[in-house]
Parts: C-alpha cells; structure tokens; sequence
C-alpha cells in the first residue's frame, strides 16, 4: 500500500472517529437543565441519623431570534419597530426524600416530592410606533397627510405547565 493511500486512510479513519465522538457527546449548550446534588451524606455521619435526600434541577435559559419588523401597507415605520425577544428556560426542579419512622414497628418509610423542572416560554415586550404622517396620496400631489400619531406596547407573554407529585412509600 502507498505512503499516501495510508494516509488518506489513516485522515479518514480519524475523521469517522471525531465525528462518532462530538454525536455521542452532549454539549453543555444543548442541556436543557443542569442536575444540582445537595450532599448531605457528611451530616449524616456525624449526626448518626437518617437526613432527607434533595436533589435539585436548575434550568438554562435559551435566547431565541426574534421576528422582524412587519412592513404594513400605508404606513411608513413598520409595525413592530421594537421586536419582542424570545426566552425559552425552565423553572428549577426538586427531588425531596424525607424519612417517615413507622409508628408501631422498626424501619422507615418515605414521603417524597417530586417536581421536576419544566418549559417555561416568555416573550419579552415590545413596542409598536406609527408616524404622524400618511403615505403620499395621489389627491394631495403625492405629498403625505397628517395624521395622529400611533403607539402600541406588545404585552409580555409567560407560558409554563407546572407539575409536582407527591407520594409516601418504602425505604428511602
């Protein structure tokens, strides 16, 4: 085999390798919350007793792109001059454990909650302006009109499904 099959081999084979790498590799940016442990097993120890377990969820909020200005027939600032920004996150997620002693016989039971982070959507607010003029008309020698000015705000959206289970079972 030449020098330079095998190395053209060999670049393939490298190449293959990196791309199989970076697909089975999540990066950080594609997360969409972060897992938060509270230790708490140090405590534990020193205290000889049997403590909650809590881990938590932080969400990492996403910036969208925004839509454009929208150009409207006979106006002559488009509307939407201050676009609204989209923010897509979460709100944070909690795992709690808490140990629950039988009243008439040894061992523990658990009561638990569980919330786990979910989707928030927002849209920021955004404004809307229209000038005190008009387009030109032909009637008035193609000069524009006035007119009473125009203002909008667009209102801020918030859109999310919160949910949360609660449950008493065995063991912890």
């Amino acid at each position: 085999m030449k020098s330079t099959t095998r190395g053209t081999l060999a670049a393939v084979i490298t190449c293959v390798a990196a791309a199989a790498g970076a697909a089975t590799a999540t990066p950080a940016a594609a997360v969409g919350t972060v897992p938060v442990p509270v230790p708490l097993g140090g405590a534990e120890k020193a205290l000889n007793v049997e403590l909650p377990e809590a881990t938590g969820q932080l969400p990492v909020p996403v910036p969208g792109s925004p839509d454009g200005p929208r150009y409207v027939e006979g106006r002559l600032i488009p509307e939407r001059a201050v676009p609204q920004l989209p923010v897509h996150g979460g709100l944070p997620g909690a795992d709690l454990r808490a140990p629950l002693p039988h009243i008439l016989g040894a061992g523990f039971d658990h009561i638990g909650v569980d919330a786990p982070a979910s989707d928030l959507r927002t849209l920021a607010p955004g404004g809307s302006v229209d000038a005190p003029l008009t387009s030109p008309h032909a009637d008035g020698f193609g000069l524009p009109q006035a007119k009473l000015p125009q203002v909008g705000v667009l209102a801020p959206l918030v859109q999310t499904v919160p949910t949360a289970d609660l449950g008493i079972g065995p063991g912890l």
